[in-house]
């Protein structure tokens, strides 16, 4: 087996944060609300309106952040698109089936059928980028990225591709945020808000130009399973988010971790089932930056410059599937 190096060429974001730029890391915009929904770049810019029109928001947000990874990069071509998401087209599935509740099997739009599938996002991708290669979705409600990326890493580990992209997008509509403020999941006094996430990760084999190395990346299922992690990371970033069932469970790990300083992002970025690869983007822009923002401190901290080498990035689903990734700075 192989043991080739894997490295983060470039990422992006479309949140509730400021599109496309690291903009958050020094004036974040800051969301008081239960519910945020993100903030679109003007997609003009990007997109030919008479294509663009008929595209829902995950679909235009999915493929802008494809569009400016391929190009920050200079690989129009990756070899292989992973997409993780939790909902896929969730609000082109709504329309769908409100009309057919609304209208019966008589007079139905197909745009919003074509467009309701989870797989939609990454075919989409493939289609405007002319890539013939691996395309693969992965829906595993909050390990969704987290899958998508650990197939990208193995597959460039291995050798048998040079670059790849990873993308995770998920979307928040109001009927949905309903359902789960109801059962708890998002809405409740002292959660961060709920938001959306549209992601775009350039993985190459190559070190030239790169934010970061992906040094591993863990999956295992049940906290008490995980094991051979790296002592020497110098931060630790938790997808804490206000519940205390969930959060429990990263402290929980956390304390069987090296002593460093703990931090978040969540308050930031907001919660859905594919923060996850917020948490990645940003933990790759911090070493890249060399500099972590002091809102994203969990525990006291001295001096937020100094020199950051790993950070390991952790998420759960439901407190029984944990990830874990570690991010190197370059050599």
């Amino acid at each position: 087996m192989q043991n080739n190096r894997v490295y983060i060429r470039t990422a992006t974001q479309i949140s509730i944060q400021q599109p496309l730029s690291e903009d958050w890391m020094t004036e974040p915009v800051m969301h008081h609300e239960p519910y945020v929904r993100s903030i679109d770049p003007a997609f003009r810019d990007w997109l030919n309106p008479l294509e663009s029109r008929r595209m829902g928001k995950i679909l235009k947000r999915a493929l802008v952040t494809a569009m400016k990874a391929m190009k920050d990069s200079g690989i129009s071509q990756p070899d292989a698109i992973m997409t993780g998401t939790g909902l896929g087209c969730i609000e082109n599935t709504e329309i769908f089936l409100d009309q057919l509740c609304k209208d019966g099997e008589e007079m139905l739009k197909p745009t919003c059928f074509m467009q309701s599938t989870h797989n939609t996002v990454s075919s989409l991708i493939a289609i405007y980028g002319q890539c013939h290669g691996y395309n693969s979705t992965f829906s595993h409600k909050s390990i969704s990225f987290d899958s998508a990326l650990l197939d990208a890493f193995l597959q460039l580990r291995l050798g048998d591709i040079r670059h790849a992209l990873v993308t995770g997008n998920d979307e928040m509509t109001p009927s949905y945020f309903g359902i789960l403020q109801r059962i708890g999941y998002v809405g409740q006094p002292g959660q961060v808000p709920a938001g959306e996430a549209s992601v775009a990760a350039m993985l190459t084999a190559e070190s030239e130009h790169a934010l970061c190395e992906i040094e591993d990346v863990k999956m295992f299922y049940d906290i008490d399973k995980v094991q051979d992690v790296s002592s020497d990371v110098d931060a630790i970033l938790l997808g804490v988010n206000g519940d205390s069932n969930n959060d429990s469970k990263y402290m929980e790990l956390a304390s069987r971790l090296p002593s460093v300083p703990l931090l978040r992002y969540k308050h930031v970025f907001g919660e859905c089932y594919t923060s996850s690869a917020l948490g990645l983007y940003a933990a790759a822009q911090i070493i890249a930056s060399g500099r972590i923002p002091d809102f994203m401190f969990m525990t006291p901290h001295e001096d937020n410059s100094v020199n950051i080498k790993r950070i390991l990035v952790v998420n759960h689903s439901d407190g029984k599937d944990f990830s874990l990734i570690t991010l190197k700075k370059i050599d």
